[in-house]
């Protein structure tokens, strides 16, 4: 994940968070940054982590927010807590796809139907495993936030995967997306989440896939004329830590950080679906933006032109993580 390019970046970001881990008061500090909005749910949620903190363990404990990536962007910020000079983040799932292939089931297009099926994936034995699976590379898990379910948007109405044929599709860093993106017959175009506006204004891109909340929030729907309300994929966070530095926390403390984000999970996740759509209410009533509903007709080309997707990463994430999965469960 470490390239060269970024090391006068890394450097410079260090020099600037030199001395984060203690204020003038004595007090630990924790620097959360992230690149989302802050009325979406990651946003919400790490907000309201600061305030709990601030309540609770004030006079020990500092939590400082740095929202719409104004610190720093996600690839950064997972290098930077390897570092130690953030203390906790929470990138999108599809960012840890470089460091274990097991995190793809996350990317899969329409095998989890809501979010209640995510949850009952996340809160299993095998999905709290994963919590885990990267802590020998420098990468605690504490919790899984919801975003929501993904939709597709684009300059024409797309409602059959063939629709797609030959648009500039934004993604994030994941090969299921590209492998995704590839068999609708679209060109899969990797980019940072702070350039998609500009490049979707400009016609760099022509389209992307996202939550109602990341669509509201960042404007896309006033350069997305339509959007297709697929609900195909999951956009969910991680929210890491660095195990050495979490250890070292005194105990009580770390125990106390453990309830107030567990805390918050609970919120977050309860209230993503609520922020998805008000979201969505709201993009349409700016008018500026169709929303296309698939009949079941779509909906079924839209999975059989998906399957081969399933096929080809199943063996890489594993047939343990699979059998969790509902595709599994209703084998």
């Amino acid at each position: 994940m470490f390239s060269f390019r970024h090391a006068l970046t890394l450097l410079t970001l260090v020099w600037l968070l030199a001395g984060c881990g203690g204020d003038g008061d004595g007090r630990i500090v924790l620097k959360f940054p992230h690149v989302v909005a802050p009325g979406t749910p990651k946003g919400q949620g790490a907000e309201r982590l600061r305030a709990l903190i601030e309540e609770r363990l004030g006079d020990r404990v500092v939590m400082e927010v740095y929202p719409s990536g104004q610190l720093m962007n996600e690839d950064d910020a997972i290098e930077m807590l390897a570092f130690g000079e953030v203390q906790m983040i929470a990138p999108s799932l599809s960012k840890f796809d470089r460091l274990t292939r097991k995190f793809q089931v996350f990317d899969l297009p329409f095998l989890f139907a809501d979010l209640e099926e995510v949850e009952t994936f996340q809160q299993s034995p095998v999905g709290q495993e994963l919590l885990g699976e990267l802590s020998h590379k420098g990468f605690l898990g504490v919790a899984y936030w919801h975003n929501g379910m993904k939709q597709f948007g684009g300059p024409r109405p797309m409602r059959r995967p063939e629709d797609a044929a030959g648009m500039k599709f934004r993604i994030m860093e994941s090969d299921v997306l590209e492998a995704q993106i590839l068999a609708m017959g679209a060109n899969p175009q990797k980019m940072a989440f702070s350039e998609v506006y500009q490049a979707l204004q400009t016609g760099a891109i022509d389209a992307q896939e996202n939550t109602w909340s990341n669509n509201y929030s960042q404007k896309f729907f006033e350069v997305q004329p339509f959007y297709t309300e697929s609900n195909h994929g999951y956009l969910g966070y991680l929210v890491v830590v660095n195990p050495g530095y979490w250890k070292r926390l005194p105990e009580d403390i770390r125990e106390a950080l453990e309830a107030i984000i567990a805390e918050v999970t609970a919120e977050v996740n309860a209230n993503s679906t609520t922020l998805n759509a008000q979201d969505r209410a709201r993009i349409l009533a700016a008018g500026k933006s169709q929303i296309i509903q698939p009949s079941v007709e779509d909906l079924a080309a839209w999975r059989a032109a998906m399957r081969p997707v399933w096929e080809a990463f199943a063996g890489e994430i594993g047939p343990e993580i699979m059998a969790a999965t509902p595709a599994g469960r209703s084998d």
